[in-house]
């Protein structure tokens, strides 16, 4: 099955086996197996065809291709045959204690290169340090993400998110902070806000006003998980402005001497 789709998504674009092996960074003789069928592509090889081809997993191991109408060929064509609802074939890697619970693995900084490659990669996974947060629901798969650069303030650079697995990205809510997964930005924090029925992307924003929002399309994002709280060492900064600050002491001053004229009885 999946030999045959390979061969007739190489047909519809004109290619010949070594144009696509070169671009794909493959030897000609292995990606003539795949379509042959005498290999079988592995996960890596998987994601790349359905990422040069713009189809999703499901459809590229799942489906006949042969079979599928022209409107589907066409969203496959126009590259918006995007698996939003979580259907398709997404590979999740975790790990569990000794009571089979889901562990909360941590995403160190010197993991965070290697996490776009290695997120479905059960040995990469199994080898981060986890944890456990009584408090979180059990039914919810977790992870910790650590944060870099100034861009969504109050959460500051050097601190970890704790977020929560997001299988329908249908579900996430506008403006609401996620970690999103891209193929070319790694691991970003932004507010997110969904524009599938546009363009089949999402709009990236931060809370700094100094980063420009931008968007990045679906078919480029690996992974999504929705913000649930914050591991930092600093604490956030409060200002307040002169006046208020003034008029404070001005309050507190007043008080006290209320305080006086009760409390303290007059001397004869």
């Amino acid at each position: 099955m999946i030999g045959e789709n390979l061969k007739l998504l190489r047909k519809r674009r004109q290619l010949s086996q070594e144009e696509i092996a070169s671009e794909l960074g493959l030897t000609r003789s292995s990606y003539s197996g795949y379509e042959n069928g005498v290999a079988e592509p592995n996960l890596e090889n998987l994601i790349k065809f359905s990422e040069y081809f713009n189809i999703s997993l499901d459809k590229l191991i799942k489906r006949n291709l042969g079979k599928i109408s022209e409107n589907e060929w066409s969203k496959i064509d126009k590259g918006i045959d995007v698996d939003v609802d979580g259907k398709s074939l997404r590979v999740i890697a975790l790990t569990v204690d000794n009571d089979d619970n889901d562990n909360i693995e941590l995403v160190s900084k010197k993991a965070r290169a290697g996490y776009t490659t290695g997120f479905s990669d059960p040995e990469f996974i199994s080898v981060l340090p986890t944890f456990n947060l009584p408090f979180l629901k059990r039914d919810r798969k977790y992870r910790t993400f650590p944060i870099k650069g100034d861009s969504m303030p109050p959460v500051s650079d050097g601190s970890y998110v704790v977020a929560e697995y997001v299988e329908n990205w249908n579900s996430v809510k506008d403006g609401f902070p996620h970690i999103v997964v891209t193929i070319d930005d790694g691991i970003v924090f932004k507010n997110v806000y969904k524009r599938l029925d546009d363009n089949q992307s999402f709009q990236l924003c931060s809370t700094n006003p100094l980063f420009s929002p931008y968007e990045v399309h679906a078919n480029d994002i690996v992974e999504i998980w929705k913000f649930v709280n914050y591991i930092s060492s600093d604490m956030p900064s409060t200002s307040f402005k002169e006046s208020d600050l003034t008029q404070a002491i001005l309050d507190l001053q007043t008080d006290v001497k209320h305080l006086k004229n009760v409390y303290i009885p007059k001397t004869k």
